[in-house]
């Protein structure tokens, strides 16, 4: 009975099954046909070679053969033991007459075996025969090896290719195809103007873009000549390939993105051939837009530098050229290009008539930020009181790219202590974390500590007394990646002039934590060490560039690649030696000049300064507000 019901749980089972059987079958039919592949031709061949050339190792070793010196044969046939000799090459076989094991030996070199016998008369005492070339089996069999390796190598090479790129058989005949990905309706996001922050009058042209492609008759009609590219040129981070995507989306076209550097290969003439390809492309799909991020890979300045330039560049290079100059009156296809490094470019390039349009991007201004500090919020709660113009004021310098990523810092540091909303310290934080790097606490003891607190005291207390230069916004002596302590001086606007005064004023402020050092400890440590690289470049700017010494409005600054030129040679290329004794003079002087500055304010403010440093050994961060309650407000 208890048999019988297990056998019944049984069937009931097995009828249950064909659902998740089904569902398991579908499972696994991808595996199952993976190990259902056809045999590897190949591996095949391999297995019979091998096999072959142990049987012919197996056949060779067991035939009843004996190596024997070539004096035993002469011996034997000299003792009539021998009935039949056979020669072949440098080898001689005799065959005993007793039947007994077949000898083998070499021929001494430079001996003609025939003739060796008629001098010993022993020709007539045994029957020689040349023996016919046996076919050489290891020869063959090696070169065939050869063959197979080479085959089996090239089979891998293909596979490799194919697998790297995920195309089909056909793939080891397409390098000359263009690797541009293609966005449109379907698989690109939805970006539009309203999802970039640029200045007034990048808006309007990127608006005239997209009216080019909308309505190319309307320019038409009156004789205008829609452009053929538009260069984007800014610093890293501005947003040029965001720029580029929006104007795609706004103008709802096709958009075929490549970078500079995917047209460069090993083989000479592959990245001209993608170029043509692409330019088809788009020209069959028109109107369509082209965007090459970073064209300095391949449009640099030919002939540029030392040592000549790259064939397989310039040939690319040469193709674009070609290629915009062939667009005729009716092709409605624009070509986009950025670059941080527009001085590298061909003058070929940019001219008119290939690159029309130059629109410059730079850092943005308070009201920018504040718009691309909305773009980047949603999503993240912040805590009350927070305003987004505060946010902003406090990102001078900052890139689109840096808000982002700062905004994603701070809501990082917030969820960290379990907060459900972002707060102002999280933000200063984060834009700190930004410039400087993430805290590394444990890399000062308590000595240099308090090196430090002065230091960074220094620093502030210069820069609050000095009238010309921003206020401190933030203090704080924990390490970070780059520095063992910080102080953030900034403006809350937008600052594209500045006066003699205020960059001695500036050098001061640099120099205030070396100065501050000195007064106290009677010391100087190594902490300084950025602080006097910034001082001493800006002096000599002011020197070379802006004519601010008694040298007089002269201009000795040298362009990078004559930097470079210079150094390699050892010389000055763009004055004497003379005068390059009277610019370090003119620097030495500012230099002096404003470290006796700081020295006077630091002397007359030391209670003040005492206060400072002492607050940041107990809480190590300041901001403003902190500090200003100790030193009063910034006139």
């Amino acid at each position: 009975m208890n048999d019988k019901s297990h056998k019944t749980k049984k069937q009931k089972d097995f009828l249950n099954m064909p659902k998740d059987f089904n569902k398991m079958k579908g499972n696994l039919l991808p595996f199952i046909k993976s190990q259902q592949r056809r045999p590897n031709i190949f591996v095949i061949i391999l297995f019979f070679f091998v096999g072959w050339l142990l049987l012919s190792t197996f056949i060779s070793t067991s035939s009843n053969y004996k190596d024997v010196p070539f004096s035993q044969v002469i011996s034997d046939i000299n003792e009539n033991q021998i009935e039949k000799v056979e020669f072949s090459g440098s080898t001689v076989t005799a065959f005993p007459k007793n039947g007994d094991v077949i000898l083998k030996s070499e021929i001494p070199q430079n001996t003609d075996f025939l003739q060796y016998l008629r001098d010993k008369e022993l020709d007539s005492k045994v029957q020689t025969l040349e023996a016919v070339k046996p076919f050489d089996i290891w020869g063959s069999l090696g070169t065939i090896l050869n063959f197979l390796i080479l085959g089996v190598f090239a089979f891998f090479v293909i596979n490799m290719v194919r697998s790297t790129k995920g195309g089909g058989p056909g793939d080891i005949f397409s390098f000359g195809k263009s690797r541009a990905k293609l966005f449109n309706k379907e698989n690109k996001e939805n970006i539009s103007f309203k999802d970039v922050a640029v200045a007034e009058e990048v808006t309007e042209e990127m608006y005239e873009l997209v009216d080019f492609l909308k309505h190319p008759e309307k320019y038409r009609k009156v004789g205008a000549r829609i452009p053929k590219g538009v260069l984007l040129v800014g610093p890293a981070g501005v947003g040029k390939t965001l720029i580029a995507r929006a104007i795609a989306g706004e103008a709802d076209v096709p958009f075929y993105n490549a970078a500079g550097s995917e047209f460069m290969e090993m083989l000479v003439g592959v990245g001209s051939a993608r170029v043509r390809d692409m330019f088809k492309t788009a020209k069959l799909n028109s109107p369509s837009l082209i965007f090459i991020d970073e064209i300095d890979a391949i449009g640099r300045q030919r002939g540029m530098g030392i040592g000549g330039g790259h064939d397989e560049r310039e040939q690319t290079l040469n193709q674009i050229l070609v290629e915009m100059d062939g667009f005729d009156k009716h092709t409605n296809v624009i070509i986009i290009a950025a670059t941080n490094r527009p001085d590298m470019l061909d003058p070929a390039l940019v001219r008119p008539g290939r690159f029309d349009r130059k629109i410059t991007l730079g850092f943005p201004t308070v009201e920018e930020r504040e718009k691309i500090i909305k773009i980047h919020l949603k999503g993240k709660p912040l805590e009350k009181g927070i305003k987004i113009d505060q946010i902003a004021k406090r990102t001078v310098g900052f890139s689109g790219a840096d808000i982002e990523n700062m905004l994603n810092e701070a809501a990082i540091l917030a969820a960290r202590v379990g907060k459900s909303k972002v707060s102002f310290k999280n933000i200063s934080e984060a834009a700190t974390k930004v410039k400087l790097g993430p805290e590394r606490r444990k890399l000062q003891n308590e000595e240099d500590k308090k090196i430090t607190a002065y230091h960074e005291a220094g620093h502030a207390i210069v820069a609050h007394f000095l009238n010309k230069v921003d206020p401190v916004r933030r203090i704080s002596i924990v390490a970070r990646t780059h520095s063992l302590g910080h102080t953030d001086v900034s403006s809350d606007r937008e600052e594209f002039n500045y006066t003699k005064s205020k960059l001695f004023q500036m050098i001061s402020m640099m120099l205030g934590g070396r100065t501050a050092e000195e007064l106290f400890f009677n010391e100087q440590s190594v902490g300084a060490s950025n602080d006097i690289e910034r001082a001493t470049d800006l002096a000599r700017r002011m020197v070379t560039e802006f004519g601010m010494s008694d040298l007089g409005p002269i201009n000795y600054s040298k362009s990078e690649d004559r930097m470079w030129l210079a150094k390699q040679l050892g010389t000055h290329v763009d004055y004497s030696d003379k005068t390059a004794d009277l610019i370090d003079k003119a620097v030495e002087e500012i230099i002096t000049k404003s470290k006796v500055q700081a020295m006077e304010i630091l002397k007359k403010h030391k209670k003040e300064l005492q206060n400072v440093a002492n607050k940041l050994l107990e809480v190590e961060t300041m901001e403003e507000e902190e500090f200003e309650v100790i030193v009063g407000k910034k006139k």
